[in-house]
């Protein structure tokens, strides 16, 4: 019997049934990063929408990430003073995230190597000196929200990350910010209910998609010990995954300088817009502009984002659709 019923929360819990202890202090480390670094610039692109359960900011500047680490769940509270990034963990994954830190604020980034080819580029690139590209070193973290990203609208895929997320998920470790939890393990993910992904709007396509990945975690994970290149071919082997979806996780969880996104529906127009006038353009053409920044390419695609240069609305914002209405 038990493990059947919820205990009754004694003066050792808090609400949500965290033990007091796990507020306790976490395990700390310092480093001073090569040049500027702006916390924002480099781990915005890990934050799924403003209720993301797994990403924070607070009041006082400190980023908080939620995250399931290959030795456990674990939690990161980054913040940045005076030139010195201040790192603090808890759970089981806290020492593993923080060795780590330097890379996840891009110390394996190249940013040096990278040459501005066009004068809006050039702009964006000496008004944003703090972008350097996160390395997670986590791909299912980023594969299964980029998967739920798949022909829809933005909001319709954070809204099912988020109701996923806080439904299968565990509570963050340590004193996370209220409503904090870290996405579930490949198992949970795989015993989802079909009719969950239903009512958070996850249709059965991207729903099999995700299923079939969290069957082979094990061996997805270890492509991060894989160059872009490899990695994206290991993920693109699941079927449902295709050169859109693996371009958004290498970004994240490698730091692929290269891997710019194809089959946007957006980019390719922002891009051509940007650079040729050409709000029309299509992937090839967009490929085609991008050519002088082989290497950079996915530097170059967010620089041109961080611009501010894009084409006008044409057209009202594609409608949301609720299938867990139906």
């Amino acid at each position: 019997m038990a493990g059947r019923f919820t205990p009754r929360p004694t003066r050792t819990t808090v609400r949500g049934g965290v033990p007091r202890q796990a507020v306790a202090a976490g395990v700390r480390r310092e480093w001073v990063p090569e040049g500027p670094l702006d916390l924002g610039l480099v781990l915005g692109p890990l934050r799924r929408g403003a209720g993301d359960p797994t990403f924070r900011v607070t009041a006082d500047g400190a980023v908080w990430r939620a995250c399931r680490t290959p030795v456990g769940a674990g939690t990161l509270r980054v913040v940045a003073r005076s030139g010195v990034i201040e790192g603090e963990a808890w759970g089981a994954g806290a020492e593993w995230l923080l060795d780590r830190l330097p890379s996840l604020l891009g110390a394996l980034d190249e940013p040096e190597v990278f040459v501005p080819r066009h004068r809006v580029v050039a702009m964006a690139w000496r008004r944003r000196p703090g972008l350097r590209l996160t390395r997670t070193g986590l791909v299912l973290e980023s594969l299964i929200p980029s998967v739920l990203e798949q022909k829809v609208t933005t909001g319709e895929a954070y809204r099912a990350w988020r109701l996923l997320v806080r439904k299968y998920g565990e509570p963050a470790p340590g004193p996370a910010p209220s409503g904090m939890f870290v996405m579930p393990a490949a198992r949970e993910w795989a015993l989802v209910p079909s009719w969950e992904w239903h009512r958070a709007g996850v249709d059965n396509k991207r729903a099999s998609t995700i299923l079939r990945a969290v069957r082979v975690a094990g061996r997805l994970e270890e492509a991060v010990e894989m160059s872009p290149e490899e990695a994206r071919a290991r993920l693109e082997l699941v079927s449902g995954v295709g050169p859109w979806t693996s371009a958004e996780t290498v970004q994240r969880s490698h730091g692929a300088a290269d891997a710019v996104t194809v089959g946007d529906l957006h980019l390719p127009g922002i891009v051509g817009y940007a650079l040729a006038g050409d709000r029309d353009a299509d992937d090839s053409v967009m490929l085609s502009l991008l050519e002088p920044y082989a290497g950079q390419r996915h530097r170059a695609a967010r620089l041109i984002l961080l611009s501010g240069r894009v084409p006008a609305r044409r057209a009202p914002r594609m409608p949301r659709v609720d299938i867990g209405r139906l």
